[in-house]
């Protein structure tokens, strides 16, 4: 029996391949931007590197600063966030050829950007509670909680987030793209894009709490930023994932309240 791929095998893993290809290289970017900007902070220290660092300084708050405080936020989400989408995107992108659709690959980037763009609107609301918070001389210039109730109550309302309806509800969807897809496939560019802002909105829904524990060990702490992440990819797909989340948050609460007592 012959062993080569039928054109539609072929066409499938070329898609794949590219399709696999820049999304590791849209992550590596991110992430190499992201490993930088903390290396640089612990070297250099946050106000010596804020002019040239595309980082807000601790004394001024411009628009100007303002908008790289937004870019800093958006680039971090892309490298935390689009490893747990790779696997929706795939499926689309296999699906999507398989229904005889051209323009594979640039539909799955359409899909793409409609998630992201749900991210950078969370980065934006990000930049500006940590422009609030720095008012309130709750930051440190490294990004990191300075209030020990701060810190608590953060680690304590991601903690009992875990465990509410609407975590459940996201978390479902995030650990089923096929399902999603299933349910909310629309067709067209258009149809695309509601696709990915959907899914953008649910995935956000799930994670929002976690991200908001940046600001308890620093924004740009690396073994943080890459915890986090990690915890994201693993509570989407292990089999085990929800109920990896849940004792990760009884963890959370448990350390919020230790630090409240401290």
């Amino acid at each position: 029996m012959s062993t080569e791929p039928t054109p539609l095998e072929a066409v499938l893993r070329r898609d794949r391949v590219v399709v696999l290809a820049g999304l590791a290289s849209l992550t590596l970017v991110a992430w190499g931007y992201v490993v930088y900007l903390g290396w640089k902070m612990r070297t250099m220290g946050a106000m010596d590197m804020a002019p040239a660092m595309a980082m807000p300084q601790a004394q001024s708050w411009s628009a100007v600063e303002l908008l790289l405080l937004f870019v800093m936020w958006a680039v971090m989400m892309v490298a935390m966030m689009v490893p747990s989408v790779a696997p929706l995107i795939m499926m689309f992108a296999r699906a999507h050829r398989q229904r005889d659709v051209h323009r594979v690959v640039g539909s799955a980037a359409i899909l793409l950007l409609g998630y992201l763009l749900v991210w950078s609107g969370f980065s934006a609301l990000a930049a500006l509670a940590q422009w609030r918070l720095h008012s309130a001389a709750l930051l440190s210039p490294m990004m990191a909680s300075t209030s020990p109730i701060f810190g608590g109550v953060l680690l304590i309302s991601a903690g009992v987030f875990q465990f509410t309806p609407l975590k459940r509800a996201c978390l479902a969807h995030c650990r089923s793209p096929m399902g999603f897809l299933l349910s909310e496939w629309h067709g067209g560019q258009w149809g695309t894009l509601a696709v990915g802002l959907k899914h953008g909105v649910r995935c956000v829904g799930c994670c929002w709490a976690l991200m908001g524990l940046l600001f308890v060990a620093g924004v740009m702490n690396l073994l943080w930023v890459a915890a986090i992440a990690v915890f994201v990819l693993l509570e989407r797909t292990v089999p085990m994932g929800a109920m990896l989340g849940r004792v990760t948050g009884a963890a959370l609460v448990v350390a919020g309240i230790a630090l409240l007592v401290s």
